[in-house]
């Protein structure tokens, strides 16, 4: 199996530099903050900090849950529907702002954030419910394209919420796309969030994060119940899900999740691109280097033809 294009290979040289100074960075910052009597607000207040809120967003509710908004100059071809990342514990749509304003301006196409609530206050599914009823809501007022899509927990919500909309609407049919980028589709932990890494290359996580976000998300339950597939889709059926894009670094401890969803999609018929990153971590798509440059324009590139 061909897991990368050949033309990376002069390119993982730069990507390992950045794995192991994204590594080393976070590290210290947890180091410093181990002693913080409250470590999930310190997480929080270091995400806040990596803003950036661009002045075309407006914050908007939609079925009681706030989103963050951004729409086109003149008309539009359809809706990204985005769901944001941070663990289902931190995190706002407003860490995505910049993106997202660029993806409604070069295509066209309106953009809504869900601002979910976030565990442990609000463990599932009251997460996965405010991003289904925000989809649901979109689909009595879109009548052009619909693509879903997030990084990390926010791909695992977009998923969550294909298969309820499939399930309870019947709709999934609706949706031209999902982008799913370095998502968790097994909250009871595949093996290389567990520490079974093919790569010695550093990332950001760790193979104690997926107790950690279990714990919060899903309290009271243990790895086995994890396994339930209105939990972890993973173990769902997956059948008629829309064309997907699943992007992910070889050295990010979510490698698995995306190599055994995207080999589930097809077998259930569906069509998934599968693009690795060599010695790419968690979250390599927001750094300066050539592999994220070449990550992100094959994700505007999937954006672009799913509204075509």
């Amino acid at each position: 199996m061909v897991w990368w294009q050949e033309e990376y290979e002069g390119l993982r040289a730069e990507a390992r530099d950045m794995a192991t100074t994204i590594a080393a960075y976070t590290a210290s910052v947890s180091a410093a903050s181990s002693d913080n009597a409250d470590p999930l607000a310190s997480m929080r207040g270091r995400l806040a900090a990596l803003e950036v809120v661009s002045p075309d967003g407006v914050d908007e509710v939609i079925e009681g849950v706030p989103c963050r908004v951004f729409r086109p100059a003149g008309s539009s071809r359809g809706t990204y529907l985005h769901c944001h990342g941070g663990g289902m514990i931190a995190g706002t749509p407003r860490m995505r702002d910049i993106a997202n304003a660029e993806t409604c301006r070069s295509l066209d196409v309106r953009v809504i954030s869900v601002d979910y609530r976030l565990a442990p206050e609000f463990p599932f599914p009251a997460g996965p419910d405010d991003c289904f009823a925000v989809a649901r809501w979109l689909l009595d007022h879109e009548s052009g394209p619909i693509v879903i899509g997030g990084d990390s927990s926010g791909a695992y919500l977009s998923v969550l919420t294909l298969l309820r909309i499939r399930d309870e609407l019947g709709a999934a049919h609706r949706f031209a796309g999902a982008n799913l980028v370095y998502g968790v589709y097994d909250l009871s932990a595949t093996p290389s969030n567990r520490g079974a890494r093919p790569t010695d290359v550093p990332d950001m996580l760790d193979a104690t994060v997926s107790d950690r976000v279990r714990e919060a998300f899903l309290p009271g339950r243990s790895r086995e119940d994890a396994r339930d597939p209105s939990i972890s889709p993973l173990y769902a059926d997956l059948h008629e899900m829309p064309k997907a894009l699943l992007t992910v670094g070889f050295a990010d401890h979510l490698l698995d999740d995306s190599l055994f969803l995207a080999a589930r999609w097809q077998a259930y018929g569906g069509q998934a691109e599968l693009a690795i990153y060599p010695d790419c971590g968690h979250g390599f798509d927001t750094f300066p280097t050539e592999l994220a440059k070449r990550a992100n324009a094959r994700i505007d590139d999937f954006l672009a033809a799913s509204f075509a």
